[in-house]
């Protein structure tokens, strides 16, 4: 295809002539990590967002020594920034000062709790309250006070795994995890502060250590980003091996009994059904968590609701195999990277939708269960055991799904461990079985060796039951460099997990340099030159799928960035599957190029744009993928995004164009109250899918959730339901 080698041809050109830029340091020089200390108080701090006219505050000696990532890498800060860290027998106080010599042009652009922080001024911390350099929690704020926070485990390193449909990460950093603590912000003529309260029980730790802790800080306007322990180019806060140290810390276990209940009423109608009539119920259930230490956490639910977990995003399936839609129920994302073995969103050993959740969508109602996780020493331990109910016209059984999970971790960022994964019939003999090892080795700060071996059992004998994925990583310098070689058997069946595809074996690489021009004149920020490859083969030696990148990210000062590639694919599909309806591919190898390129501006501005465009052969025939997102926000308060897919496919076999529009509103009339819609259509299955919310959110996401759901088929009314939850969470332990 000429436009994919012209396309070609300019990147080689591109990448080769990179060697000729001069380029800034991009690596920290050797050095000491820095060391804080935190300071015991008696008296706790008002949580009003005022540091600097707070006299507890003012007694304690500040620090602060931020240096630059981005834009000119290991200069000093800008701005001035004081960050003092203190304590009392219950809870954890972290105060900041960012000054800023234009308050007036301060950045908010979501007022949302856990809005994304990267394209506002904020202030981001990170606690490895286990100083194992592995496992972390995320806390920050921006100038408004909004709450954010996350889990971090395995340094936040997730899924590589994204292939030409679907993107994203899974196992490594978890957002959707929702503490219990409270933030106070404050904007003065020095620019703003802030301080956190986080109570002790919200975190997990072992006493009688020291913390592994980072800082970061955005001055949007200048598109800065801040470090307190500076990490090289293409790493983050989470890399838990390279942050600071914490001291200072005489912490007793406060003890941990809370008891959330909710309560729920739910009118719906299944327009479907021969007799559809609207019916009412109402619900009561809850959750109990439990610390067996500080370290160490027992959870229960009964009766596990999720109404107010927002839909999924339509997607359009273009190949042969699985999609996969990510986990967002509040009770399994709580130290999901625990139980992840794997290799994620590729072969998943344990994917938590399956309990709840039939292979149809369905909902399943889940009867109750237990969870215990936490750490013992350096060992990280879980059990999780659920209940779900029977479900005859779907033909599901009540079932039991236990999952037992072991990982030890060695010094030098090394571990090993191993998880079962057992489905059980409760009223027949099926079951379904899977155990797995795996384990990783540190080769210093730069290197590591890991990998998974997994074996699968059930009712019926078949053969090659087995999955492994060996992985060597190279990370710093500048370098990305990754190999890798999965098997997955005809035979391997994780019930529990999720598969992107059957039976295949296949090898894959990476390398990919981050260069910074030395010129501070310069427009560009970073550029980003790379190359990967990964291949399919089935076990009788015939390639499935083959997929050469070759792309360049140009990067600008400015937020803008472009993303320009060409990709080699190889598709060779064996027996004939419909990619739309009526229209069939045919056995055979299909051999293509394509062309893609991706632009987004400055996603910080009131208004900005996305889009991603690919050209090329598809199944002997051609394709044009395009999709387009506009995102436009008023203030701080008004949040929108409009995006449009436009799939138009040619094949030999016939034509036919698959489009997907999304529009996602939300207006927060403070940081803890807010009203979203999700207005949803894919041409596909003709569907158009409704979905508003409002929440008035509490301590660690409880509240009051309204929630709206309305459906229709090819202009046909399919279900709606309209559902009133409230929950709340209660400390029994002061």
């Amino acid at each position: 295809m000429n436009c994919s080698l012209k396309n070609l041809q300019f990147l080689v050109f591109v990448i080769c002539s990179q060697c000729l830029f001069s380029q800034t340091r991009t690596t920290p020089p050797k050095e000491e990590k820095p060391i804080a200390r935190a300071i015991a108080i008696e008296e706790a701090p008002l949580i009003d967002g005022e540091v600097l006219g707070d006299a507890i505050w003012q007694q304690i000696m500040p620090f602060g020594d931020l240096r630059q990532i981005r834009p000119n890498f290991e200069q000093p800060a800008t701005e001035k920034t004081e960050i003092r860290v203190a304590y009392t027998a219950e809870t954890f106080y972290v105060s900041v000062v960012c000054y800023d010599s234009e308050p007036d042009k301060l950045i908010v652009s979501d007022a949302r709790r856990d809005a994304n922080l990267d394209n506002t001024d904020a202030f981001i911390f990170i606690l490895d309250t286990y100083k194992d350099n592995q496992n972390g929690f995320i806390f920050g704020t921006n100038s408004i006070g909004v709450e954010y926070d996350a889990q971090v485990d395995n340094e936040g390193q997730g899924n590589n795994n994204a292939n030409r449909q679907q993107g994203g990460t899974i196992g490594g950093f978890n957002l959707n995890w929702d503490g219990s603590w409270v933030v106070q912000a404050q904007v003065g003529d020095y620019g703003w502060s802030a301080e956190f309260a986080i109570p002790l029980r919200t975190l997990r730790f072992q006493t009688g250590k020291d913390w592994g802790i980072n800082f970061r800080r955005n001055i949007r306007k200048t598109n800065e980003v801040d470090y307190w322990s500076l990490v090289p180019v293409g790493f983050d806060l989470n890399r838990l091996s390279l942050a600071g140290t914490l001291t200072g810390l005489d912490l007793k276990s406060p003890g941990n009994l809370k008891v959330i209940p909710y309560v729920l009423g739910r009118l719906s109608r299944d327009f479907t059904a021969v007799d559809s009539k609207s019916a009412f119920g109402g619900e009561v259930g809850g959750d109990v968590k439990y610390s067996i230490t500080p370290s160490l956490t027992l959870d229960f639910t009964y009766n596990t609701d999720f109404a107010q977990v927002e839909v999924d995003e339509q997607q359009v399936n273009l190949d042969r195999f699985n999609l996969f839609f990510p986990e967002k129920r509040p009770f399994f994302l709580e130290n999901a990277g625990l139980f992840s073995v794997g290799s994620p969103g590729e072969v998943d050993l344990f994917f938590s939708r399956r309990i709840g959740i039939g292979d149809a969508g369905n909902i399943v109602p889940i009867f109750g269960g237990a969870r215990l996780s936490g750490k013992i020493n350096r060992t990280n331990v879980g059990l999780l055991s659920m209940f779900t109910e029977d479900v005859p016209e779907a033909g599901i059984e009540e079932n039991n799904f236990t999952v037992a999970r072991v990982n030890h971790e060695f010094k030098g960022r090394s571990a090993l461990g191993a998880v079962l994964i057992n489905k059980e019939g409760l009223q027949s003999d099926e079951f379904n079985r899977t155990i797995a090892i795996d384990g990783k080795l540190g080769l210093g700060r730069k290197a590591r060796l890991s990998g998974f071996y997994a074996k699968t059992a059930g009712p019926n004998d078949t053969i090659h039951e087995h999955a492994f994925k060996f992985q060597t990583d190279y990370k710093w310098y500048n370098w990305e460099l990754r190999a890798a070689y999965s098997e997955v058997g005809e035979g391997f069946n994780p019930e529990v997990g999720f598969l992107l595809r059957s039976s295949f074996r296949k090898p894959e690489a990476l390398a990919l340099y981050h260069l910074r021009p030395k010129n501070p004149n310069s427009m560009f920020l970073e550029l980003r030159p790379h190359i990967s490859y990964r291949g399919y083969w089935n076990f009788a030696g015939f390639q499935e799928t083959g997929f050469l990148h070759v792309d360049n990210h140009w990067e600008f000062k400015s937020g803008m960035e472009i993303h320009t590639g060409v990709n080699f694919t190889t598709e060779g599909v064996i027996e004939p599957f419909e990619i739309y309806e009526n229209i069939f591919v045919e056995p055979g190898t299909y051999k293509h190029q394509e062309a893609q390129i991706i632009f987004f501006t400055n996603p910080s501005n009131p208004l900005s744009i996305s889009t991603r465009s690919t050209i090329g052969g598809s199944f002997g025939g051609h394709r044009y993928l395009n999709s387009a997102t506009l995102s436009l926000r008023l203030g701080d308060k008004f949040n929108s995004a409009f995006t449009y897919q436009n799939n138009i496919v040619n094949l030999p076999v016939g034509d036919f164009t698959a489009n997907v529009f999304i529009s996602q509103l939300s207006y927060s009339f403070t940081p803890s109250m807010y009203l979203q819609s999700l207005v949803q259509n894919n041409t596909v299955n003709k569907l158009w899918a409704f979905n508003v919310r409002f929440g008035w959110l509490q301590r660690a996401n409880t509240g009051l959730f309204v929630v709206y759901n309305h459906n229709l088929q090819d202009g046909s009314p399919l279900n709606n339901s309209f559902i009133i939850k409230y929950t709340r969470m209660f400390d029994l332990v002061k």
